[in-house]
């Protein structure tokens, strides 16, 4: 099953980006079914420390996670953007169930697929649970969000997804969503933090070969529902680090000089020798960037959680109120 991205809306933007100089690919487009499978997999890889951090987090420290959401016996929703299989939001969800039965949990994903499947998981999980799944581009959900009703809102935006956005992005993309938050609804962040650049090379271009599938399937997505002509073999995933900048960034490289033929936008699309297509941003953080996010997005920070190794972040952030 797809998304339910338009292919209209793929097309606008597969042929934005490849005509574009360098060459790009909007990484919203990883998740169709086949993605959003490979993603599964590597969120379960050894290397991929990330969901492990997440999940000790949420495991150790739910009870101080509930109180200092300062929602005491209010219902409440929780919406959170990219929802996934939702194996590290159950931890919570079970708890937050067991402490105010009247909960309802919005999961929101661009993949059809996900969304179904969490639904019919925490049907059998949890049963007691009111499930309302969404199924979108979470940018498109945001002006909808205060529509949904009037409940306070813990809204989750986990696994470091905030780090796929450069800076200015990640400022337009919070203070959007404070300028659709209420006073009493709280924002809770994962932040993968800067660490020993091996390890996060290792989780990212990883000797599995997960990563590199899971950036090539964008091109086997485009052959299937743009008429592409991608020969997957000739191009190969790269990976760099910066650690001054904190910034991991992914691409596909052409390994020769060919010219790729895409139907639905009547194109050819040439690519030089060793070219590379740049994919996907992965930012780390230190715990000053963390606060200079908030700051400039018009947000305060109520706690910070952090794992034994303090590898990652989990942050709950309320907008400031003026005046």
């Amino acid at each position: 099953m797809q998304s339910t991205i338009s292919i209209t809306e793929l097309a606008n933007d597969v042929d934005e980006g490849l005509s574009s100089d360098p060459k790009y690919l909007n990484s919203k487009y990883f998740y169709d079914a086949i993605g959003s499978a490979i993603f599964q997999k590597i969120m379960h890889m050894p290397e991929y420390y990330l969901t492990d951090c997440e999940l000790e987090i949420f495991n150790q420290q739910k009870k101080s996670i509930f109180q200092h959401l300062n929602l005491n016996d209010q219902a409440f929703d929780v919406v959170e953007l990219g929802a996934g299989d939702g194996l590290k939001t159950k931890i919570l969800l079970e708890y937050f169930l067991d402490q105010n039965p009247a909960i309802k949990y919005i999961p929101i994903d661009i993949s059809d697929e996900a969304v179904i499947n969490l639904e019919k998981d925490l049907r059998r999980e949890l049963p007691n649970l009111n499930v309302e799944g969404k199924i979108g581009d979470y940018f498109g959900m945001m002006e909808a969000l205060n529509e949904i009703d009037t409940s306070p809102k813990v809204i989750m935006f986990l696994g470091s997804n905030i780090g796929n956005f450069n800076h200015q992005k990640s400022i337009d993309f919070l203070s959007h969503l404070g300028e659709v938050m209420n006073a009493n609804d709280n924002l809770i962040l994962g932040f993968d933090l800067k660490k020993d650049p091996d390890i996060i090379m290792n989780a990212y271009n990883d000797p599995h070969g997960y990563t590199a599938s899971f950036n090539l399937n964008l091109l086997r997505r485009i052959n299937e529902e743009l008429d592409g002509t991608f020969e997957l073999l000739k191009y190969e995933h790269f990976e760099v680090y910066d650690p001054q900048t904190g910034t991991a960034k992914s691409y596909l490289i052409s390994k020769t000089e060919q010219s790729v033929k895409i139907g639905a936008l009547e194109k050819i699309i040439h690519f030089k020798k060793w070219e590379p297509v740049f994919m996907e941003m992965s930012q780390k953080y230190d715990e000053e960037m963390i606060q200079n996010l908030a700051d400039e997005a018009g947000f305060e920070i109520i706690k910070n959680f952090t794992d034994d190794r303090q590898y990652f972040i989990n942050s709950i952030w309320k907008p400031k109120q003026i005046g």
